[in-house]
């Protein structure tokens, strides 16, 4: 999609609003509906899905609209955020960065993806900067941890940017 997704409605009353985010070189976002067919391209790719956890190949019709149909009620619930990760000039979604949620820790994971045409341009590192600040603000945070895989050298890299920490490997 190019331009900017058309401006949903407002939300009912007393509904918390999911904030956009600004970057030098983003635009951080809630997905809308008209965001499926793009997600759907640029994780349909067997490489987004050898290195993230939860996005599987093959990635079939449909998968996209019902992943971002639960991001309204996940944020409303405090249960997690999700950005589309989109290029400020243009509008082009690029990726995903948001947060799983645990309350009852003031925790949440960091997870993210960029598209393989957007790959090695640090955007990754830009969206999560961003969403970081943002969630330990607005969520009132005390603790945020990610995880990467270790054929995913790049991520950990990212998470080093961050000035993450490591703190354990898991096994299988």
């Amino acid at each position: 999609m190019f331009g900017r997704p058309p401006t949903p409605p407002p939300p009912p009353a007393g509904t918390p609003v999911q904030p956009p985010l600004h970057t030098e070189r983003l635009v951080l976002r809630p997905f809308t509906p008209d965001d499926a067919p793009d997600v759907h391209r640029l994780v349909a790719e067997r490489e987004i899905a050898a290195t993230t956890l939860n996005i599987p190949h093959p990635y079939l019709d449909g998968m996209a609209a019902e992943w971002i149909s639960r991001h309204p009620g996940d944020f409303e619930r405090g249960e997690g955020a999700v950005f589309a990760v989109t290029l400020r000039d243009g509008g082009e979604l690029a990726g995903a960065v948001g947060f799983t949620v645990a309350r009852v820790h003031r925790q949440a994971e960091l997870g993210y993806w960029i598209g393989r045409p957007y790959w090695g341009r640090g955007y990754a590192t830009e969206a999560a900067r961003a969403a970081l600040r943002w969630a330990f603000a607005a969520l009132d945070l005390h603790r945020v941890v990610a995880h990467h895989m270790t054929r995913n050298p790049a991520s950990g890299a990212v998470l080093r940017k961050l000035g993450m920490r490591h703190e354990g490997t898991l096994r299988q």
